[in-house]
């Protein structure tokens, strides 16, 4: 593939069975024994023979310790704190980038910066972080919050959040610790260190990472904002967006709207990777693949307590529509108004909403042979709407092999997606700069404004 030829970038959103709530139900799915570290490492390093750009890893921290009878139905308890499992898999895999979710508004700029630039370390340069800023009831009970921010007050905390990790990241010049003297017994010159002196908002910071900056200094940054905050938010810091849109009318408005927003902060588009949710199944005819995902659509359990979107609607007809006088909720603004437009489009009850929507979390599906996966695959990243998809693959671990095995060399055959791995980092794969310390950077303006 000619290097400089737009490529599909693709990513697995890895859950430990699966995204569809009827996975675990499955005859071959084997349930039990809490968290097992080896069939998570088989799942990246699927996708990392596949060749695909990151394994993502999502966060729900703090689930609340009211009534646990919304979580009998789940299968969300097997996960790993993500930070840990993706350092278990930095030294278990060699190519794939790792993305591992962390929510502002539950850690520390220094706490997180340092294990950010400890994981770069050890898989040499393949850590992205997924920076989220939700507030759900659970975390708010788990934490004690009792003066909860609002959504954009939140998404203002997240900014600064960012805004004080890199100046920790950039508290060391690139090489700092490279050059030690022992003749002298100096391991370092402290000159090219720069202590954060951050006196903001949200946050008071006095001191200096206690590590070399980050291999690909800074992680790449990804985000799933979908509201017109979330939106302004991704144009000024993400460089990768985890979206959501079911129809190509939708992608298109999306990711022309957040690319045109670019230019407001001296970015160009090739800056930003947008990548809505794909589901899928994949069989040997068309009506082999709808028959699989048929299958787990039968085994979703609508007893006890039924949510979409976080909202519960219990209290309302399962056959009936989805009321009007529902208040948008704080978190998932965007995609609550994708569930909205969604049901009113197709006249949608709230059972079929949730087959429709919940299953999948408002991501598209494609179903039918490889060649069919491909063609939709490939009809939306040439119209221009996408720059690639993050998998979310129905059922782990077969559906996940069935399109490496499947699919991708379909994908290879069209010349829209690598064959190999280029470069070292993830920031190479993704073609995205490396940036220079902040420091550099104002010296270098200094000195050119400096008079003759």
């Amino acid at each position: 593939m000619a290097k400089d030829k737009r490529k599909l970038v693709l990513g697995a959103f890895l859950t430990r069975y699966g995204h569809h709530p009827g996975a675990w139900r499955q005859p071959e799915t084997k349930v039990g024994k809490g968290p097992d570290f080896d069939a998570w490492l088989h799942l990246a390093r699927t996708a990392e023979r596949g060749k695909f750009d990151t394994v993502f890893l999502a966060d729900f921290v703090g689930m609340g310790g009211g009534d646990l009878s919304g979580y009998a139905k789940g299968a969300g308890f097997h996960g790993f704190e993500p930070l840990s499992l993706v350092s278990a898999l930095a030294v278990a895999t060699q190519n794939i980038g790792l993305v591992a979710t962390v929510n502002t508004n539950f850690s520390h700029p220094y706490t997180l910066a340092r294990a950010i630039a400890s994981i770069d370390h050890l898989s040499k340069g393949r850590i992205g972080w997924n920076v989220v800023s939700s507030l759900a009831p659970g975390s708010i009970a788990t934490f004690g919050v009792h003066d909860p921010l609002d959504h954009e007050a939140r998404y203002a905390r997240a900014a600064e959040f960012i805004e004080v990790a890199k100046k920790l990241w950039d508290s060391w010049d690139d090489g700092a610790f490279d050059n030690p003297d022992k003749a002298t017994g100096l391991f370092l010159d402290p000159s090219q260190g720069h202590p954060v002196h951050h006196h903001g908002t949200y946050f008071d910071v006095d001191g200096i990472l206690d590590l070399p900056r980050p291999k690909q200094g800074y992680p790449v940054f990804v985000q799933a904002g979908n509201s017109d905050v979330g939106r302004d938010f991704a144009a000024k810091h993400a460089e990768m967006i985890y979206a959501a849109a079911q129809f190509v009318e939708d992608a298109k408005e999306y990711y022309d709207d957040v690319k045109g927003r670019l230019a407001r902060w001296g970015r160009t588009p090739d800056q930003l990777k947008i990548t809505p949710g794909l589901s899928f199944a994949i069989g040997r005819t068309e009506e082999e693949a709808q028959e699989k995902f048929e299958r787990l659509q039968s085994a979703v359990n609508f007893s006890g307590p039924v949510e979409l979107m976080g909202v519960d609607l219990t209290a309302y007809p399962l056959d009936g529509p989805l009321p009007t006088d529902i208040p948008v909720p704080e978190n998932g603004k965007g995609r609550w108004e994708q569930v909205v437009r969604l049901a009113q489009r197709e006249n949608l009850s709230i059972r079929q909403l949730v087959l429709r929507y919940n299953v999948v979390r408002g991501h598209r599906v494609v179903i039918g042979t490889p060649k069919q996966v491909a063609d939709q695959i490939e009809d939306w990243f040439l119209r221009g709407v996408v720059d690639g998809f993050n998998l979310i693959s129905p059922l782990n671990p077969s559906f996940l092999e069935e399109f490496v095995d499947l699919v991708v060399p379909e994908l290879q055959r069209r010349e829209i997606f690598r064959t190999e791995y280029e470069g070292e980092t993830l920031r190479d794969r993704l073609r995205l700069p490396r940036p220079a310390n902040q420091h550099v950077r104002a010296s270098d303006t200094a000195h050119v404004a400096a008079p003759v």
